[in-house]
């Protein structure tokens, strides 16, 4: 890496190429501020894990130079690695009343001290030669906030999440008026938002979704269910607000709904009459036509509210076929078919089911192609950068940046670990840092690897099967055995004779291996894994994980 000590370095280490573990990282000299600190959800090929995070160990490496994290939002895409990474770097944190009270409700799950610093709006932070400015604007949580880094070298404006809503629901605007000052003094850099570039026009308001509320509340005649995300409170309280017109109650279902619709009451971002909010152990008390619940589960989420109603495993919810029940998201790249699997079962039951493709009951908290446009033509940046998005997303964005007017040779499409040499004259990559994905499962973080997830995945398609065997500790000899114990492998009662073949083969083999006076142990084990691995899928055409456990007595 070529150093030029008059330089701002711009690493991003997760959001590129991804939707999700948003960071980045502004080196100058012997400063470090980090922007962002998020997790995403796994994919189907890493069964068993929770979520994952990024690989921060560039800056556990130079962590006396990291001086703070700024956070634009209170979404899990942007903080949700911060538990995890505050026990190695911990520094103080900026972000606004609610961001930070999310994260602290994160962190106080891990018994980690934080110095959360609460911003408002217009605000600037001084860090070392960084001036980091919070500017308003609209997403689908309160508070969110675009960032105007000031560096020795020209501003950098990263946009975080947005969308230009003209009336959201509780009247912040995206501050275009200060976008257009930032812009008219010059802006070096911008990281945009690249979400929703595919998408031409522009993104509805949230305050359209009200409408269709109060429609669906005037027609049902039974409980009304409404699966949406925790996070989106301005959703939660037009929600809140068409059961109020309605005189029902609402009860609350899932613990990050809980969390964060507590958390927004005590901060003043959901407005709520007082006796409106009941317990959900309560529901049963009043008529169905007088009850709303509000819960977790719109992704299809396995232990999620609704999908556990769905699956009739619910405590304290059963579904009738006089209950509506309403999805108020779209599904996630990903996740469509779990969603999909979870309406088929709502339906089954005979309840009314309303979702996205019904009805208008969810708009996105991102940008589309005609709001991108307008933050690129306030902003005039010399430098252009697309994140928060895959591939596709990036070069749509590079090719939306271009057909404004911009130099293709200004425009850069960059990878996660990337180091971005920001000068007066310039702006190149200049090498890489280590990067990617951290697993976490559990209490474990980063202990799960390729060689485990291949198990796992081994043991998911084809099941597994152990040879257990008894050796004498004198003579060596077999003195008990050799057994053969499956899961997953096949049903037992109605495939004896698969079984019982294999036993057969299993004790010619170590019948053969004793005859030749073999003896190590690693030779045995490693010949009756092959061999009967070998034998087994000429069988049944399967091909099980085969473990040999060997006790010496």
């Amino acid at each position: 890496m070529v150093k030029n000590s008059n330089s701002l370095k711009v690493i991003p280490l997760g959001g590129l190429g991804e939707i999700g573990k948003n960071i980045t990282a502004y080196e100058y000299k012997d400063n470090i501020i980090v922007v962002d600190c998020g997790m995403t959800f796994p994919g189907d090929e890493m069964p068993g894990i929770d979520i994952v995070i990024p690989d921060v160990s560039y800056l556990e490496k130079n962590k006396e130079k990291v001086k703070a994290f700024f956070i634009t939002h209170g979404h899990e895409d942007h903080i949700g690695a911060i538990p995890y990474v505050l026990n190695k770097i911990n520094v103080p944190i900026y972000g606004t009343r609610l961001t930070n009270s999310l994260i602290k409700n994160k962190v106080k799950e891990f018994n980690l001290p934080v110095i959360l610093n609460d911003v408002n709006y217009g605000d600037v932070v001084t860090e070392g030669p960084f001036k980091v400015e919070f500017i308003a604007c609209s997403h689908s949580i309160p508070d969110s906030s675009m960032l105007a880094i000031s560096t020795p070298v020209g501003t950098v404006v990263q946009t975080g999440d947005f969308k230009i809503d003209y009336t959201p629901i509780d009247g912040v605007r995206t501050d275009l008026n200060r976008l257009a000052e930032i812009g008219n003094k010059g802006v070096a850099l911008l990281l945009c938002d690249s979400t929703n570039v595919e998408r031409p026009g522009y993104t509805l308001s949230e305050s359209t979704i009200g409408e269709t509320f109060n429609d669906i509340f005037a027609k049902a005649s039974g409980r009304i269910l409404v699966a949406t995300f925790a996070s989106n409170v301005h959703r939660v309280q037009q929600i809140i607000t068409a059961a109020e017109n309605y005189d029902r109650f609402v009860a609350l279902s899932g613990r990050s709904m809980l969390n964060v619709v507590n958390t927004a009451r005590e901060l003043g971002y959901l407005k709520i009459k007082e006796k409106t909010l009941v317990d959900i152990n309560q529901i049963h008390q009043y008529p169905p036509n007088k009850v709303c619940l509000i819960m977790t589960g719109s992704q299809g989420e396995p232990m999620s509210a609704l999908t556990r109603i769905a699956d009739d495993s619910h405590k304290k919810i059963k579904l009738t076929n006089k209950d509506t029940v309403v999805i108020s998201a779209n599904p996630i790249p990903g996740n469509e078919l779990d969603v999909g699997s979870v309406i088929n079962k709502l339906m089954e039951k005979d309840a009314t089911v309303v979702y996205e493709k019904l009805a208008n009951i969810h708009v996105s908290g991102h940008a589309c192609q005609e709001e991108l446009k307008l933050i690129h033509s306030l902003l005039k940046p010399k430098y252009f950068m697309p994140v928060h998005g895959e591939m596709r997303h990036q070069k749509t964005h590079a090719n939306l940046a271009i057909n404004l007017g911009m130099n293709k040779d200004n425009v850069f499409i960059q990878k996660n670990g990337d180091i971005m040499e920001l000068t007066k004259k310039s702006f190149k990559c200049i090498g890489s840092v280590p990067n990617g994905a951290i697993l976490v499962d559990g209490l474990g973080v980063g202990d799960v690897g390729n060689v485990v997830l291949r198990d796992r995945k081994h043991l998911s398609e084809d099941g597994l099967i152990c040879v257990v065997l008894t050796l004498s500790q004198e003579t060596g000899k077999v003195i008990a055995g050799p057994d053969i114990i499956s899961r997953g492998f096949v049903y037992v009662k109605e495939n004896e004779d698969i079984m019982e073949s294999s036993l057969r083969k299993l004790r010619q083999i170590v019948a053969k291996l004793e005859e030749d006076g073999i003896d190590d142990w690693n030779t045995m084990k490693s010949t009756i894994r092959e061999e009967l691995k070998k034998f087994i899928y000429d069988k049944i055409k399967r091909n099980p994980m085969i473990l040999t456990i060997f006790t010496e007595v």
